[in-house]
């Protein structure tokens, strides 16, 4: 195992006892349906850099075993819950992004792909699952995407066409669902869960102090302190208005919304490059909702500041024309869909967008540095100062005024 390193989470720098040669035999025997496998040598090292992810503990492991075939080599991701005392165990103990995750993974994302290969075309969106469990523990086991030559971009921005692949995966994904909805209405009901469902979220300081933080920080920059009397009257709701936007399709259903299971999480991070093809991970926290509410999370999770200045409305058409073309080539029957709707959707849901910009926008400069959104999250001192990240408040420079311009501060009641 690796020792104490600071690259590494401090969680993964220890295999749990449970992970250990004779259960990974057991897991391999029966993912092989081959009783005569031996394991030979098993080598346990962190999956990921330290920041890359937040609701789970990670660890790759490489193994080497014998079968009557010959002898076989194979480098896994072990997935589980946090087991070290601490604010990730209290914050995710008892949440059901396991089962989420097992869903999509097990069932879900495999009946997207066999739907599009049978209208021919060709699409993976993420790595196969080995083993999954609930008890005595959650875990999952997948093949590793790395020895296969994909990677997790981490110390530069996504380039256009490396934006234009994720929005493709993501439109696909979109369509398939869509589709689904309307002959199945209840066929995702299980997955019911996001992230404003995790114990507590609304009671973490990172949620309610974000917006307060970031009116006192712009108060204090003359360029944006005219901006304040703005998001003052949002102090009371934003949180609210923000949750029931993503609850939207289970609470409060809206005629011509364009619903669809959103990944969740859909961020820099959560996706791994192979040249002109790109697989998606994580998927603890997707949910049915507005195709928006994946979108604009894109939009400040994944696109760099010079694709939200230049771009954005580029990719989202990009993205749009896309889910179209997939939709028609899957058999889609439902009412036609227009991109003038799209956009009128993303802006009556610009609640999000006040969110996004205030609580997710001064985390994403922060993971573009390669820090741990865990140390921020559980240190104020840290909190605080990402808003005064020089290159965060010289894109709300341009930003806010553009809010502005569209309409986005007249409130609606």
């Amino acid at each position: 195992m690796s020792s104490n390193n600071d690259a590494y989470n401090s969680d993964e720098l220890e295999a749990p006892d449970w992970l250990n040669k004779q259960f990974l035999q057991e897991v391999l025997m029966q993912y092989s349906k081959d009783p005569s496998l031996k394991l030979t040598d098993v080598q346990i090292s962190p999956a990921s850099a330290k920041g890359d992810h937040y609701a789970s503990v990670m660890f790759r492991t490489s193994v080497e075993y014998l079968t009557q075939k010959g002898k076989f080599s194979k480098s896994l991701i072990i997935k589980t819950m946090p087991e070290m005392e601490g604010n990730k165990k209290e914050f995710l103990g008892d949440s059901p992004i396991f089962q989420t995750e097992i869903a999509m993974y097990t069932e879900v994302l495999p009946k997207f792909e066999a739907i599009l290969r049978e209208a021919g075309e060709e699409t993976t969106f993420c790595t196969r699952c080995v083993y999954h469990s609930l008890e005595p523990r959650q875990v999952m086991i997948f093949e590793d995407l790395v020895p296969q030559g994909y990677e997790v971009i981490r110390n530069r921005n996504l380039t256009l066409d490396e934006l234009r692949c994720a929005l493709r995966k993501l439109a696909k994904w979109h369509a398939v669902s869509q589709k689904l909805l309307q002959e199945q209405p209840n066929i995702f009901d299980r997955l019911k869960y996001d992230i404003t469902t995790l114990p507590n979220f609304f009671e973490q300081d990172f949620v309610t102090k974000a917006l307060p933080t970031f009116i006192d920080m712009i108060g204090q920059v003359e360029s944006l302190k005219d901006y304040r009397k703005y998001f003052e009257p949002m102090r009371q709701n934003i949180i609210k208005r923000w949750a029931d936007i993503i609850r939207e399709y289970r609470e409060n259903r809206q005629e011509n919304s364009y619903y669809v299971l959103c990944h969740g999480d859909f961020h820099v991070r959560n996706l791994m490059y192979k040249l002109d093809d790109c697989m998606l991970i994580d998927f603890q926290m997707s949910y049915v909702g507005s195709m928006v509410n994946d979108l604009l999370y894109a939009k400040y999770m994944l696109f760099a500041a010079e694709e939200r200045l230049n771009n954005s409305d580029e990719l989202i058409s990009h993205y749009f024309d896309t889910f179209l073309a997939t939709l028609s080539k899957i058999g889609y029957k439902g009412e036609k869909h227009s991109l003038v709707e799209l956009r009128r959707q993303m802006f009556d849901r610009r609640f999000s967008d006040y969110m996004l910009l205030t609580l997710l926008l001064p985390l994403s400069y922060s993971m573009r540095q390669n820090k741990d959104p865990g140390d921020i999250l559980q240190s104020e001192e840290l909190r605080v100062n990402i808003y005064y990240n020089k290159d965060y408040q010289k894109e709300l420079e341009y930003l806010l005024p553009r809010m502005l311009q569209l309409g986005y501060f007249e409130l609606p009641e």
